[in-house]
């Protein structure tokens, strides 16, 4: 049955390309959220072809990057309202937008209505570089560093947090000491935690890269647990979903991601940190690990990730390699300009007398 939410993307139910497109990511089981998240930027690539006139299904290169123009000259919904001038929309959004298209692209090559892709996959191929091809990326990509609040704002949002139900203070300390992401911390059910060892199991099918792990909470946390499954008893008895909706609609239901993005960010405004989000925990705890002296393939296992370069931009926040290896690099140069200083201003002494 196609219970798809097609009334939200208009432009796509009406396309002969992009409808089968989008069924195909849901049937082949993709995260609902992911679906609906190449559904919005596939609708917004078909909205900028109506209304520029190009062709969405034939676009040559020249024609997609004057949409990387018009993304980048948009406004950036969650810079502050006080920062008018500021730069549009972020490069991770953009290189999100045109990775689903690559994808869409992809499938019009499988269809036979193009012969090659415009968007590029933005890699280098040894061999390739004098004389011959190369694909190129529409848009360079920028890897910044997360940003993590400074110890006084961890003060101020754990002022904030203090007002927090008992249900969203519990949720907040889990998802920080086990550096949960927002699906994962929402899907847990009652049976994933062990609280005689303190720990949690990801399920596989909650997790971004589909492989399950096992982490531990801190015995912080564990008063917090404790008090809120009793609470959560005069909801429901039911094993189920831990964490319970109190609402009258969503009464005793699964705390929704939406639901848990809305009480982050209204913490980010009550504490005047706009920047913090539902994944800032998880940014703060993978820090604070690596400047626990936590190694990198350690923090790895914690943190869930494939690849070792994701988990290393966390060691480079900390600034623990770095700050090991300038304490180690002044301590040698200091070594060697201390000793041609010693050399130089003596030198000669046991040969002369001195005046």
């Amino acid at each position: 049955m196609d219970d798809f939410a097609w009334k939200r993307f208009p432009i796509i139910a009406s396309d002969s390309y992009a409808r089968p497109w989008v069924l195909i990511q849901r049937n082949l089981q993709l995260a609902p959220n992911t679906v609906l998240a190449y559904a919005r930027a596939l609708e917004d690539y078909l909205t900028f072809c109506q209304r520029t006139a190009t062709p969405p299904h034939t676009a040559t290169r020249e024609q997609l990057a004057i949409y990387v123009r018009d993304l980048t000259g948009r406004p950036n919904p969650r810079r502050p309202a006080a920062e008018p001038a500021a730069p549009g929309l972020a490069n991770a959004t953009i290189q999100q937008y045109l990775t689903v298209l690559r994808l869409f692209f992809d499938y019009l090559l499988e269809c036979g209505v193009i012969e090659r892709n415009p968007v590029g996959r933005g890699h280098f191929t040894p061999g390739r570089a004098f004389g011959g091809s190369r694909d190129r990326s529409l848009l360079p990509r920028y890897h910044s560093l997360p940003w993590i609040p400074s110890d006084d704002q961890w003060t101020a949002l754990l002022a904030v947090v203090r007002q927090l139900s008992l249900r969203n203070r519990t949720m907040f300390a889990f998802g920080y000491t086990a550096g949960l992401r927002r699906e994962e911390l929402c899907s847990l059910t009652v049976d994933d935690i062990n609280p005689g060892q303190r720990l949690i199991r990801i399920r596989a099918e909650t997790t971004k890269n589909h492989q399950a792990r096992v982490v531990p909470y801190a015995e912080a946390a564990s008063p917090l647990f404790r008090a809120y499954l009793a609470e959560r008893r005069h909801l429901s008895s039911a094993r189920g979903g831990l964490f319970l909706s109190e609402s009258r609609r969503n009464r005793a239901q699964p705390v929704s991601i939406w639901t848990w993005s809305k009480v982050i960010a209204d913490v980010a405004t009550s504490a005047d940190l706009p920047n913090f989000s539902t994944h800032t925990l998880r940014h703060l705890c993978l820090t604070d690990l690596a400047r626990a002296g936590w190694e990198l393939h350690e923090i790895a296992l914690f943190a869930g990730h494939r690849s070792l370069e994701t988990t290393r931009r966390y060691i480079h926040l900390s600034g623990r390699e770095l700050h090991a290896k300038l304490a180690s690099g002044m301590a040698s140069i200091h070594a060697w300009r201390t000793q041609r200083l010693v050399a130089t201003l003596t030198e000669g002494d046991a040969d002369e007398p001195r005046a």
